[in-house]
């Protein structure tokens, strides 16, 4: 036995004593789970999957491995679409699930915020909170599988971000595990605290980097009494602008998504979910689902979403609208909207773009790189969608009928050149919500300043000297 097989069986051993051996995984094929990412296109290499229930527990791993100089990739629900939660194929890594930490610790409905373990689920969060009539905003397609730490590492968005903001915006205080397996206990739900730098938003987003988040204060707010939902026939990107406008004038802070989708993503819907239905008897190139949230009442909120749809049809903001008059509808046209990833999956494989846009530049962007992309990739097939209300598209790109996925997959970098340099035009993100990870760990370097970099690089060099924490994410 080599050295380096003693440090390990060693180091296994200790991990063993602070865990119990269940809660330590080396078999290789019960560490597929956590070591495969969402789309199942990579698969990374572990040392052990440890399983730690307690604050203490991880901390005491985190200690452990800054002995031994081991690394750790902290892991939630393993929902992220960048790599960023999975180890790379070096098989030196440990990943730190923190799926048994998940405890709601406390809710303080005077306060309005709720206290958490990182591995709750989001959807759990958000049942408590309506236990006690309160609401935690948070919404995404993966919130029945993903986590608050997840979502707090990548400033996750999701539906709500127009009225609610990121995940930041709905975080108070944090209880991060430090490189060096020290606990930090932010956890205070303080709306104002203004003593110093504020190192809760230094962790959230830094994806496991500079630190292992495991509990949070996440902001709560009153239950509306009525939430409608409508549809909206749009005949461009730009009417969808115009539309947006208008409805931010006419509801103001009621209203909490605005989603765009082109007609090609809700054909994708409609032929691979057939028991959904299309909203209209006739196609148009977009569309929107508009959302408002009332805290009068349901009539009231019914009268409103209608007198605006009306106006805007009439103003030829709109070509058509319907609104949900019941829950089932409001669920049913949502599904529309929430079913576009998972029809790209089935249709095929495709490329993908998390990216941001101001608002007001949306239907430019549009225009030129939809026309750049068909010159440059004849018959290439734009699957666009996403929260047009805070300027975050998925912008994706799928295969000409009849060519072939892994071909068309070949072209990846020079169609992302194409997406991220016009991004870059127009002062966008190439990253919205999903963060970096492995995946634009390089590709970021062609668009951030080397002044940018550089801070950021000595943020990590500050916080984790011995570069441990998720290694190889980021930067």
């Amino acid at each position: 036995m080599t050295e380096v097989d003693i440090m390990r069986t060693e180091f296994l051993a200790n991990c063993i004593n602070i865990l119990g051996n269940d809660f330590v995984i080396t078999d290789a094929a019960d560490q597929q789970p956590y070591l495969t990412d969402w789309r199942r296109r990579f698969v990374g290499k572990a040392l052990a999957v440890l399983l730690p229930q307690s604050t203490d527990e991880v901390a005491s791993l985190v200690r452990l491995c800054a002995a031994h100089h081991i690394a750790c990739v902290p892991q939630g629900g393993n929902t992220g679409l960048v790599l960023g939660s999975v180890p790379d194929q070096s098989g030196h890594a440990v990943v730190i699930s923190l799926k048994r930490m998940n405890r709601v610790l406390a809710i303080d409905v005077a306060n309005n915020t709720i206290t958490v373990e990182a591995g709750c689920l989001l959807a759990q969060v958000q049942d408590t909170a309506s236990a006690e009539q309160r609401l935690f905003p948070l919404s995404l397609a993966s919130e029945g599988s993903c986590t608050i730490g997840g979502n707090l590492s990548t400033n996750a968005g999701g539906t709500a971000v127009l009225r609610y903001g990121n995940t930041r915006e709905l975080c108070l205080g944090l209880e991060v595990i430090t490189a060096q397996g020290e606990i930090w206990n932010g956890l205070r739900g303080l709306r104002k605290d203004n003593t110093g730098y504020d190192l809760r938003d230094l962790f959230i987003g830094a994806e496991g980097t500079l630190g292992i988040i495991t509990a949070a204060v996440l902001k709560l707010f009153p239950q509306p009494r009525a939430q409608i939902t409508a549809f909206t026939a749009l005949e461009s990107p730009d009417a969808a602008l115009d539309l947006l406008k208008y409805s931010q004038d006419a509801l103001g802070p009621t209203l909490t998504a605005f989603e765009l989708i082109s007609d090609f993503s809700l054909q994708l819907v409609l032929r691979h979910f057939p028991q959904l239905q299309h909203p209209f008897g006739r196609s148009y190139p977009y569309y929107a689902l508009v959302e408002m949230s009332d805290h009068e009442s349901e009539s009231h909120a019914i009268a409103l979403m209608e007198q605006v749809l009306e106006q805007a049809m009439n103003d030829g903001h709109a070509a058509d609208a319907v609104c949900a008059t019941s829950i089932s509808q409001s669920k049913s046209l949502w599904k529309l909207r929430e079913h576009i990833s998972e029809a790209q999956a089935k249709e095929g494989k495709n490329i993908k773009h998390d990216i941001s846009i101001p608002v007001s530049q949306i239907p430019h962007f549009i225009q030129i790189t939809d026309a750049e992309l068909s010159a440059a990739f004849p018959g290439c097939q734009i699957v666009c969608f996403g929260h047009m209300g805070d300027g975050n598209l998925h912008y994706n790109v799928s295969a000409p009928v009849g060519s072939s996925d892994a071909e068309f997959i070949l072209q990846q970098t020079a169609i992302n050149r194409i997406v991220h340099d016009n991004v870059h035009q127009f002062k966008g993100s190439i990253s919205a919500e999903h963060g970096l990870g492995m995946l634009k760990r390089d590709e970021i370097k062609l668009y951030k300043s080397e002044l940018e970099l550089s801070m950021m690089r000595a943020i990590k060099v500050a916080l984790d000297p011995q570069n441990l924490m998720n290694p190889g994410k980021v930067l």
